[in-house]
Protein backbone atom coordinates (compact mmCIF):
# COMPACT_ATOMS: atom_id res chain seq x y z
CA UNK A 1 0.00 0.00 0.00
CA UNK A 2 1.56 3.44 -1.44
CA UNK A 3 -0.32 5.45 1.44
CA UNK A 4 0.75 3.46 4.09
CA UNK A 5 2.32 4.71 7.15
CA UNK A 6 5.33 3.80 8.33
CA UNK A 7 6.79 3.76 12.26
CA UNK A 8 10.20 2.65 13.21
CA UNK A 9 10.39 1.42 16.91
CA UNK A 10 13.12 0.24 19.23
CA UNK A 11 12.77 -1.95 21.89
CA UNK A 12 9.79 -3.75 20.33
CA UNK A 13 10.29 -7.18 22.15
CA UNK A 14 7.98 -7.21 25.32
CA UNK A 15 6.26 -4.69 27.03
CA UNK A 16 5.43 -1.25 26.16
CA UNK A 17 7.51 -1.86 23.05
CA UNK A 18 5.12 -4.75 22.09
CA UNK A 19 1.70 -3.51 23.21
CA UNK A 20 3.00 -0.47 21.19
CA UNK A 21 3.88 -2.70 17.53
CA UNK A 22 0.12 -4.10 18.41
CA UNK A 23 -1.72 -0.86 18.27
CA UNK A 24 -0.14 0.41 15.35
CA UNK A 25 0.03 -3.02 13.48
CA UNK A 26 -3.73 -2.96 14.26
CA UNK A 27 -4.48 0.57 12.75
CA UNK A 28 -2.89 -0.72 9.68
CA UNK A 29 0.70 1.05 9.76
CA UNK A 30 3.59 -0.80 8.94
CA UNK A 31 6.23 -1.23 11.83
CA UNK A 32 9.75 -1.48 11.55
CA UNK A 33 11.30 -3.13 14.31
CA UNK A 34 15.21 -2.58 15.92
CA UNK A 35 16.30 -5.17 17.95
CA UNK A 36 19.79 -6.77 18.29
CA UNK A 37 18.10 -10.43 18.17
CA UNK A 38 17.38 -11.65 14.75
CA UNK A 39 13.85 -11.43 13.76
CA UNK A 40 11.52 -14.16 15.80
CA UNK A 41 9.81 -16.73 14.06
CA UNK A 42 6.96 -16.38 16.09
CA UNK A 43 6.16 -12.64 15.56
CA UNK A 44 2.83 -12.04 16.87
CA UNK A 45 1.92 -9.31 14.85
CA UNK A 46 1.47 -9.13 10.40
CA UNK A 47 5.61 -8.59 9.79
CA UNK A 48 8.50 -10.48 8.19
CA UNK A 49 12.38 -9.76 8.25
CA UNK A 50 12.11 -6.87 5.65
CA UNK A 51 10.43 -4.83 8.75
CA UNK A 52 13.52 -6.04 10.82
CA UNK A 53 16.36 -4.49 11.34
CA UNK A 54 19.26 -6.54 13.61
CA UNK A 55 21.42 -4.14 15.72
CA UNK A 56 22.97 -3.33 19.20
CA UNK A 57 22.15 -0.01 20.14
CA UNK A 58 24.38 -0.54 23.03
CA UNK A 59 27.46 0.11 19.69
CA UNK A 60 26.99 3.64 18.47
CA UNK A 61 28.99 2.07 14.84
CA UNK A 62 26.05 -0.42 14.83
CA UNK A 63 23.44 2.46 15.05
CA UNK A 64 25.20 4.82 12.69
CA UNK A 65 25.66 1.98 10.13
CA UNK A 66 22.31 1.03 10.44
CA UNK A 67 20.60 4.39 9.55
CA UNK A 68 21.73 3.77 5.67
CA UNK A 69 20.17 0.23 5.78
CA UNK A 70 16.67 1.73 7.58
CA UNK A 71 16.47 4.50 5.10
CA UNK A 72 16.72 1.61 2.47
CA UNK A 73 14.20 -0.08 3.22
CA UNK A 74 11.59 3.26 3.44
CA UNK A 75 8.96 3.57 0.72
CA UNK A 76 8.76 6.59 -0.89
CA UNK A 77 11.40 7.89 1.43
CA UNK A 78 9.29 8.79 4.33
CA UNK A 79 8.81 7.81 7.66
CA UNK A 80 5.59 8.81 9.59
CA UNK A 81 6.97 8.08 13.43
CA UNK A 82 9.64 7.41 15.01
CA UNK A 83 9.39 5.79 18.67
CA UNK A 84 12.64 5.76 20.69
CA UNK A 85 11.52 3.01 23.62
CA UNK A 86 14.50 0.95 23.95
CA UNK A 87 15.74 0.96 27.36
CA UNK A 88 18.17 -0.73 30.16
CA UNK A 89 18.04 -0.77 33.37
CA UNK A 90 20.92 -3.11 35.01
CA UNK A 91 20.27 -4.09 38.68
CA UNK A 92 23.03 -5.28 41.24
CA UNK A 93 23.24 -8.69 42.76
CA UNK A 94 19.50 -9.71 43.98
CA UNK A 95 18.27 -6.98 42.02
CA UNK A 96 19.47 -4.66 44.38
CA UNK A 97 19.52 -1.08 42.70
CA UNK A 98 22.65 0.76 42.00
CA UNK A 99 23.20 4.24 42.62
CA UNK A 100 25.75 6.32 41.43
CA UNK A 101 29.09 4.84 43.53
CA UNK A 102 27.65 1.66 42.85
CA UNK A 103 27.29 1.88 39.42
CA UNK A 104 30.35 0.89 37.23
CA UNK A 105 31.59 3.60 34.90
CA UNK A 106 31.67 0.68 31.86
CA UNK A 107 27.66 0.05 32.99
CA UNK A 108 26.84 4.14 32.74
CA UNK A 109 28.33 4.06 29.17
CA UNK A 110 26.22 1.42 27.87
CA UNK A 111 22.76 2.80 29.26
CA UNK A 112 23.40 5.60 27.88
CA UNK A 113 24.80 4.86 24.58
CA UNK A 114 21.01 2.01 24.68
CA UNK A 115 18.92 5.11 26.50
CA UNK A 116 20.53 8.30 25.13
CA UNK A 117 22.49 8.12 21.97
CA UNK A 118 20.74 5.37 20.17
CA UNK A 119 17.84 7.96 19.74
CA UNK A 120 19.91 10.87 18.74
CA UNK A 121 22.03 8.78 16.10
CA UNK A 122 18.55 7.93 14.64
CA UNK A 123 16.59 11.35 15.02
CA UNK A 124 19.57 12.74 12.94
CA UNK A 125 20.21 10.14 11.02
CA UNK A 126 16.24 10.18 9.93
CA UNK A 127 15.13 13.83 9.51
CA UNK A 128 14.90 13.90 5.76
CA UNK A 129 12.42 11.26 5.81
CA UNK A 130 10.99 12.70 8.92
CA UNK A 131 10.52 16.02 7.39
CA UNK A 132 8.98 14.45 4.16
CA UNK A 133 6.19 12.62 5.84
CA UNK A 134 5.68 15.19 8.18
CA UNK A 135 6.30 13.27 11.15
CA UNK A 136 6.53 12.71 14.64
CA UNK A 137 9.25 11.32 17.18
CA UNK A 138 8.16 9.85 20.90
CA UNK A 139 10.95 9.55 23.32
CA UNK A 140 9.96 6.83 26.22
CA UNK A 141 11.50 8.31 29.14
CA UNK A 142 10.32 7.34 32.78
CA UNK A 143 8.70 8.46 36.28
CA UNK A 144 12.43 7.78 37.40
CA UNK A 145 13.77 10.84 34.92
CA UNK A 146 12.12 13.52 37.41
CA UNK A 147 13.02 11.92 40.92
CA UNK A 148 14.71 9.05 43.05
CA UNK A 149 12.81 5.66 42.33
CA UNK A 150 13.19 3.04 44.96
CA UNK A 151 13.82 0.65 42.53
CA UNK A 152 15.55 2.01 39.48
CA UNK A 153 19.32 2.62 39.14
CA UNK A 154 20.92 6.57 38.73
CA UNK A 155 22.42 5.58 35.22
CA UNK A 156 19.02 4.65 34.12
CA UNK A 157 17.37 7.59 35.92
CA UNK A 158 19.83 10.14 34.55
CA UNK A 159 19.66 8.86 31.08
CA UNK A 160 16.00 9.35 31.07
CA UNK A 161 16.49 12.59 32.36
CA UNK A 162 18.53 13.45 29.72
CA UNK A 163 16.24 11.72 27.25
CA UNK A 164 13.73 14.32 28.52
CA UNK A 165 15.68 17.18 27.82
CA UNK A 166 16.95 16.15 24.62
CA UNK A 167 12.99 15.97 23.34
CA UNK A 168 12.72 19.48 24.36
CA UNK A 169 15.90 20.79 22.01
CA UNK A 170 14.80 18.43 18.99
CA UNK A 171 11.12 19.84 19.16
CA UNK A 172 13.04 23.49 18.75
CA UNK A 173 15.15 22.60 16.41
CA UNK A 174 12.89 20.17 14.61
CA UNK A 175 9.81 22.23 14.64
CA UNK A 176 10.46 24.20 11.53
CA UNK A 177 10.76 20.95 9.85
CA UNK A 178 7.06 20.10 10.29
CA UNK A 179 8.57 17.65 12.85
CA UNK A 180 6.93 16.88 16.44
CA UNK A 181 8.81 15.70 19.31
CA UNK A 182 7.19 14.62 22.03
CA UNK A 183 8.08 12.28 25.44
CA UNK A 184 5.92 10.05 27.32
CA UNK A 185 7.17 9.19 31.20
CA UNK A 186 5.57 5.92 32.16
CA UNK A 187 5.33 4.77 35.86
CA UNK A 188 4.39 1.40 37.34
CA UNK A 189 3.84 -0.58 34.02
CA UNK A 190 3.11 -4.05 33.95
CA UNK A 191 6.59 -5.44 32.20
CA UNK A 192 9.83 -7.54 32.59
CA UNK A 193 11.35 -4.59 33.91
CA UNK A 194 9.56 -4.08 36.89
CA UNK A 195 11.33 -5.39 40.62
CA UNK A 196 10.33 -7.44 43.08
CA UNK A 197 7.88 -4.84 45.40
CA UNK A 198 5.86 -2.97 42.84
CA UNK A 199 3.28 -4.44 43.55
CA UNK A 200 2.99 -3.19 46.95
CA UNK A 201 3.96 0.35 45.52
CA UNK A 202 1.25 0.04 42.92
CA UNK A 203 -1.16 0.27 46.33
CA UNK A 204 0.12 3.63 47.37
CA UNK A 205 -0.98 5.30 43.94
CA UNK A 206 -4.40 6.82 43.63
CA UNK A 207 -5.62 4.71 40.81
CA UNK A 208 -4.27 2.26 43.59
CA UNK A 209 -3.08 -0.37 40.23
CA UNK A 210 -0.40 -0.88 38.19
CA UNK A 211 -0.65 0.70 34.58
CA UNK A 212 -0.97 -1.33 31.39
CA UNK A 213 1.10 -2.05 28.41
CA UNK A 214 -1.34 -1.06 26.22
CA UNK A 215 -2.57 2.35 28.00
CA UNK A 216 1.00 3.39 26.96
CA UNK A 217 0.43 2.26 23.63
CA UNK A 218 -2.37 4.11 23.08
CA UNK A 219 -0.65 7.36 24.38
CA UNK A 220 2.27 7.38 21.75
CA UNK A 221 -0.65 6.48 19.11
CA UNK A 222 -2.36 9.48 20.36
CA UNK A 223 1.45 11.33 20.01
CA UNK A 224 2.33 10.00 16.20
CA UNK A 225 -1.58 10.97 14.92
CA UNK A 226 -2.77 13.81 13.53
CA UNK A 227 -4.98 14.58 16.59
CA UNK A 228 -1.67 15.90 18.41
CA UNK A 229 -0.74 17.75 15.50
CA UNK A 230 -0.02 21.12 17.87
CA UNK A 231 1.66 19.25 20.78
CA UNK A 232 5.30 19.12 20.61
CA UNK A 233 7.79 19.93 23.01
CA UNK A 234 5.85 17.99 25.96
CA UNK A 235 6.43 14.83 28.17
CA UNK A 236 3.49 13.19 29.03
CA UNK A 237 3.50 11.44 31.99
CA UNK A 238 1.29 7.84 32.48
CA UNK A 239 1.51 7.10 36.42
CA UNK A 240 -1.88 6.82 37.39
CA UNK A 241 -1.26 9.82 39.84
CA UNK A 242 1.73 9.41 41.13
CA UNK A 243 2.79 12.41 41.38
CA UNK A 244 -0.29 14.16 43.13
Amino acid sequence: MPDRKTMLLTGASRGIGHATVKRFSGAGWRVITCSRHPFPENCPWEAGPEDHIQLDLADPKSTIAAVDEIRGRLHGGRLEALVNNAGISPKADGGARLNTLTTDLRTWGHVFHVNFFASVILARGLVEELAAAQGAIVNVTSIAGARVHPFAGAAYATSKAALAALTREMAHDLGPRGIRVNAIAPGEIETAILSPGTEALAESLPLRRLGRPDEVAQTIFYLCGPESSYISGVEIEINGGQHV
